[in-house]
This record gives structure tokens, sequence and C-alpha cells, in this order.
């Protein structure tokens, strides 16, 4: 269990098996950035400087403007001031996922920042054209950083453009690690090596340059230092990963951290924390000490009231534009079956209140009845029950499922509020009674029509995965995820993969 390197190359090792990416992550010395993400971090500059210039000179020209050239030139300056001034030019900004909100509270720092410049070398320039004229270098920005992300997430699919790391910490943390870096290969790091701290063992095939002595045996001054620093040099690692506990007091990593600095490694400390959304999370100082708060996910207030509206007002409009879609199904079903068109059964929606939720009837009438009798030839390792050949699918029923045309008529749901657009799939009550603590924390919110395992795989995953998939979304939701879930909908819908 666990990602380590071996030979070179990044190996991923998971329940669902081993798969091996062969070519070597690129070696950097003394921790600079590697040549592939300096290169996107100068693209960055350019296209922000042109996106600026070029638009905001022409517009002025054409207009008449006074002086288009100094406007344009100002506007390029600034727009980069304002970039550099909050990171975004650095090796972790650039290939940032999150490209809509930064790129928008930018452009308006920009807009403030450029007025007071214009102001102060006295460029009289109408604030219309001005606006208008810097609204591409947002277009820009937002489509150059998803691009970038979307670049840098193949790249290291293929072991390339990754930071090689070195975990210290005690062994069970190490694993921990290990085990959550594993499950998925769009992140950056590849961990090369841990330095353990104590005598325990570790379950991983990580080589162990060194270790550190528990926290009562520990020595003063940078004697552990130079060891860490001497296992990061000898693995070629641009990044230490430290993962306090109970042998690695404050204090220590304290000291850790000097001698780190001190020799040219960056650092970053390991929290504990698993699958917690970056705008749930916000550091505060007290008394020395950096505290770390958590908000909940949004239960109430304006995004929620968001959401409620999109589900009522995208469920009445999908209504409309399916009619037609509606009729040929339902005349299909009744021509190719005996049997009713719709087809309902009891689900259980948020706090555990069920509902009827409605499809269009893709089974056989006796479909119910022969369940017991499949439920040998189950495919799915969980509660849910799955069969990718069910026999009592019928021929039209199979490609409604293929296209998700089956689960159409739950807009009616949407709309009455028993479901929402977006959220986790609503199960069945013979499965809820299987669920242990940890699984009912899915139904704290309304199930959706889609969600993150529609877009990830649908019945493909596993029942674990499954259920990590409807956590995340239940603890890091926001108004912009869904957005983001709907989106990619019509493109796993398209696609078909996991649909049956």
């Amino acid at each position: 269990m666990g990602l380590f390197e071996a030979a070179g190359s990044r190996v991923i090792e998971s329940p669902a098996g081993t798969a091996k990416l062969d070519r070597a992550p690129e070696r950097n010395e003394g921790g600079r950035d590697k040549p592939t993400e300096r290169w996107l971090v100068h693209l960055a500059w350019v296209v922000d400087a042109f996106g600026a210039l070029v638009p905001v000179g022409v517009l002025c020209a054409v207009t008449r403007q006074p002086q288009p050239v100094l406007t344009a030139v100002l506007a390029g300056l600034s727009w980069l001031a304002v970039g550099t001034s909050k990171n975004r030019y650095t090796r972790d900004e650039v290939g940032s996922g999150d490209a809509v909100k930064p790129a928008l509270r930018d452009w308006l720092t920009m807009l403030g920042v450029l007025a007071v410049v214009c102001v102060a070398v006295r460029v009289e320039v109408s604030l219309k054209v001005c606006v208008v004229a810097l609204l591409p270098c947002l277009a820009l920005s937002v489509v150059r950083r998803r691009l970038v992300h979307r670049y840098l997430l193949a790249m290291r699919r293929r072991a390339q453009a990754l930071r090689r790391v070195l975990i210290v910490g005690e062994a069970g943390a190490v694993d921990v690690v290990l085990a959550e870096l594993a499950h998925r290969t769009d992140h950056e790091y590849v961990v090369v090596g841990s330095c353990l701290v104590g005598e325990e063992i570790t379950d991983s095939a990580l080589p162990v340059p060194a270790r550190l002595a528990s926290d009562g045996a520990a020595p003063e001054g940078t004697l552990e230092g130079e060891t860490v620093l001497r296992c990061a040099a000898e693995l070629d690692a641009d990044l230490v990963f430290v993962a306090p506990g109970r042998q690695l007091s404050a204090a220590r990593v304290r000291r850790l951290a000097w001698a780190l600095h001190d020799g040219g490694r960056n650092l970053a400390i390991l929290p504990g924390l698993i699958d917690v959304s970056q705008h749930r999370v916000r550091l505060a100082k007290a008394a020395g000490l950096t505290v770390m708060h958590i908000d909940p996910a949004a239960r109430r207030g304006l995004p929620v009231l968001l959401k409620q509206a999109t589900d009522r007002l995208g469920a009445l409009l999908l209504l409309v534009l399916f009619a037609p879609v509606f009729a040929a199904v339902a005349a299909a079903i009744r021509l190719t079956s005996a049997g009713p068109v719709f087809y309902w059964q009891i689900r259980i929606g948020r706090d555990l209140m069920p509902f009827r939720m409605w499809k269009f009837r893709t089974m056989v009438v006796t479909a119910d009845r022969m369940r017991a009798a499949l439920e040998a030839a189950n495919e799915n390792d969980g509660a849910m029950f799955k069969i990718r050949r069910d026999p009592r699918v019928t021929r039209v029923g199979r490609l409604l499922r293929r296209f998700s045309l089956d689960e159409l008529p739950q807009l009616f749901n949407v709309l009455a509020g028993h479901m929402s657009l977006v959220g986790p799939r609503p199960p069945l009550p013979e499965e809820v009674e299987r669920y242990d603590g940890t699984e009912v924390r899915r139904l704290s919110v309304k199930p959706g029509l889609t969600g993150l395992w529609q877009v990830s795989g649908r019945s493909d995953l596993t029942w674990d995965e499954t259920v990590a998939l409807d956590l995340s979304y239940v603890d890091n939701w926001s108004y912009g995820s869904d957005i983001g879930v709907l989106v990619r909908t019509v493109r796993a819908v398209v696609d078909g993969r996991g649909a049956y």
C-alpha cells in the first residue's frame, strides 16, 4: 500500500490494482523551479501583459482617447503589478485550478489601481472605455489559468512537472500520508523517501535514509536539521513534508524549519486534515500560536438561496426544453415493452426523509420481484446494487441508461423540492439500513439529479470511492462547485462511461 519511488518511476498502488508511470519525475537543483514551470510562469507574464496592453491601446486609439499608448502601458503594468503583489506568478499559483474568483478579484483591484495611477500622471481617459477595454484581459486570464491547470494535470499523470518530497514523521503518520496521496495522480507530489521519527516500522516500501530520535531523546541544536537536509540531498527532494505527532513537538518542528530554510529547502506542514476544501480554511494568530479555523459547509445564507432558486428555475426550464424528448422516450417505451412508461421507487432523501422518486421505466415490469434472485450477482462492493448486464433491463432501457435519459423525470422531484440538481444519489431504504455513521452523513443534504458520482465514473466506482465523493461534496459544497458539476455532467452523459 502506498505511493513510492521505484527505479525512478512514479508508482501508484491502490485497491483497483497497480499502475506504473514509466517516466521519471524531473529533477531540479537546490529546490529551484523546474524548467517547465519557469516557462509557464514566463508565459503567464506575457499573456497577462499583452492581454491588458493591446485591447486598451486599440480601443483607446479607435475612440480617440488622449495618450492611448501611455494608457495601454499603464494598464499592462497595473495588471502585472496586482498579479505580482498577490503572488499569481509563482509555481504554486500559476497552475492553480481556481480560475474565476482570483482573476475577478485581481481585475477589480486593478481597476482601482489604474484609476489612481491615471489621476497621478494626469491621463484623462473615459471610464466606460477603459472598463470595456479591460474585459478581454479578465477573460484571457481565466482561460490561461484553466489551460495551464489542465496542461499540468496531463503532465503530472505522465509523471512530469512533479515535486520530489521527503516526509518527516512517525511511521503511522507517514503511512496515512502515503495512502491519501495514492488515491489520485492529479497532484504534484511524488514521495521519494521518509525520515522516520522513532523506531516503528512503516508499511511502505519507501527508502528510509535516516531516523530521528524520539521526542524524549531528541538532541538540541541543528543536528536533526542536518540529518533531514542530508536525506533531502541524497534523494534530491526539493520539498519536505512534516507530519507532527506525539514524538514531533512544536518546538522540534520549529528548529527543523530553521535548519531547512537555512539549507535552501522548502517546508510544508501536514495538519492531519483530510478532504477539507481550501475555501473553508482560515489562519489566525493567538499568543504566538498559528490557529487554523475550519469553517462548516454552507447550510444557510445567500449561497443556499441561490442553489434553491437555480434548482427550481433550472428544473422548470429543462422540463420545457426536454418536452419533445419526454414524448419520444415515452413512445419508445410504450411501443417496445409491456407496462407503464414511468416507474417510481421510494428513496431516502435529506435527513432520512423518504420520498417517491420518478424515472422512465427501463426494466421489465417484474424487475423488483426478480432482484432477490440476482443478489448473488451484485457487482458493487457496498450497499448499492448494480449489475453491468442486468437481465431485467429492456433494449430501450439500455439506451436510456447509456445517456441517462431515464433520469429526466426526476426534474419533477427537483421542482417539488425533494431533490436538487446536484447532490449525492438518493439511496433505497434497504441500502440505508446497512449504512454506518459515516455513510449516513451523505443524507445531510438533498440528493441530486447529478453529482460528483455521476461525473467521476458512476457505477465503475467502488463503494468506498462513491462514499468519499459524496462526503467531499457534503463537507465542501459551494455554489460554484455545483455549477462546475453541471457543466461536467454534459460531458459525462455524452461519454456514457459507467452507465448501466
